[in-house]
């Protein structure tokens, strides 16, 4: 049998780009490495799925491709009418967060999304395989594509969509498989590297703070209003977490790929989230010690490690503090240099940063401009967004927009 769209992986993107295209009438399969398929949603907010953002914000995604493609790509599905996709063709409700901005299932299970996506692949006549490892994908004369698997099997499909993920979690499937073959195939590559992937500190001299969390303000200097951002931060064991480190550890990470000594790109902390000018005002001259007031509004534990780490007396009071005392903690308080060494890696991102070049797919259809009849979408495009269900975002619309093009030209 001759499928119309064959679908290689069955992540976010992919399964929805396989409910698009066999809801278009096209005879769709779908494939997937793994067992079951949306391994990636699964462990996604903590076994909850944060299934998309409640705002629409196309300025917080990063790519190394053109910005004016990224955002056409992303306005291709507005917001609003992916939220009454989940409503009215998944039948699920969406909770607001209202803390974090950000919706959930309402029963707050990742697995009610992932069994709801290869539900409607299903009810609309998608043929699932699970367990199959895709190795060799060729054109067949300009009449479709051969697919061959690992296991031995072959499929015939008039249009492929690759959606086979990045480099992120390796053991959900995303082994960079498809990133490979599109480069062997002569697509544009912009280099890949970790992104939203936690920062360490060798020697972990902060590891007794581990477990402490609060909100923040964390800057990168030299990256204007895009190196800043407000939120949670997290003490681990290792190093440093939390949506705030997450969310710019891509520039610390991309300035320690380029392997020049004293360029590592500085991360400032600002605890609170309060300025210098509140925190001046708090230690001005006066009744009281430094340290009962600083854990008034800090964590103790972090209170007492920033008045070691400033060297100030834990038993000084307010009014004894000297000039060059009072300009260190506040300089502690307001930009606390975050001493990273490095980070987790893709064994901990949450996505991929890099991937195939925007510029080698149409941005309407996602079909490469290389080889006609393959679409391509998901993590393996160069562009992702913060945490929060914008890398979500982005794959439910790339997916819908491979998943349909590619069932129109087929069918």
């Amino acid at each position: 049998m001759i499928f119309d769209v064959v679908v290689v992986g069955a992540g976010a993107a992919g399964l929805m780009a396989a409910i698009t295209a066999a809801g278009c009438g096209a005879r769709t399969l779908l494939l997937e490495r793994t067992g079951d398929g949306g391994r990636k949603i699964l462990i996604s907010g903590g076994g909850r799925c944060n299934v998309l953002p409640s705002r629409f914000q196309p300025e917080l995604f990063v790519t190394d491709s053109s910005p004016n493609l990224m955002r056409r790509i992303l306005r291709s599905w507005p917001l609003e009418q992916q939220k009454a996709f989940f409503r009215e063709s998944l039948a699920m409700e969406l909770a607001l967060e209202e803390e974090t901005g950000k919706l959930f299932p309402a029963s707050n299970r990742a697995r009610d999304v992932r069994d709801g996506l290869v539900r409607a692949v299903e009810s609309r006549g998608g043929v699932l395989r699970f367990g199959q490892t895709v190795q060799g994908l060729q054109p067949l004369n300009g009449v479709g594509w051969e697919i061959t698997t690992r296991e031995g099997k072959s499929f015939r499909g008039r249009r492929i969509i690759l959606a086979t993920g990045g480099l992120s979690v390796a053991p959900t499937g995303s082994d960079g498989m498809g990133l490979r073959m599109a480069r062997e195939m002569g697509h544009v590559i912009h280099p890949t590297y970790p992104a939203l992937t936690p920062l360490l500190q060798e020697p972990p001299e902060m590891a007794h703070l581990a477990g402490v969390s609060l909100r923040v303000r964390l800057r990168a200097p030299g990256h204007g209003k895009r190196g800043v951002v407000q939120g949670g931060f997290l003490f681990t064991h290792r190093g440093f977490s939390g949506p705030t480190v997450l969310d710019l550890s891509h520039l610390a990470v991309r300035s320690s790929m380029l392997g020049v000594q004293g360029r590592r790109q500085a991360l400032e902390v600002s605890w609170q989230g309060k300025g210098e000018e509140e925190w001046e005002a708090m230690l001005e001259p006066g009744v009281g010690r430094v340290l009962p007031l600083l854990k008034a509004h800090l964590p103790n534990r972090l209170a007492e490690t920033l008045m070691e780490w400033t060297k100030v007396d834990a038993q000084r009071s307010l009014g004894q503090l000297t000039r060059d005392e009072r300009r260190r903690l506040t300089t502690a308080l307001a930009a606390f240099p975050l001493p990273w060494t490095g980070d987790e890696g893709y064994k901990k991102a949450e996505v991929t940063g890099g991937g195939v070049s925007l510029a080698e797919v149409d941005p309407g259809t996602l079909e490469s401009r290389r080889h006609p009849g393959l679409h391509l979408c998901g993590e393996m495009l160069d562009a992702f967004g913060p945490i929060g269900g914008h890398n979500f975002l982005w794959a439910w619309t790339t997916g819908r927009a491979a998943g349909h093009a590619a069932a129109q030209a087929a069918i």
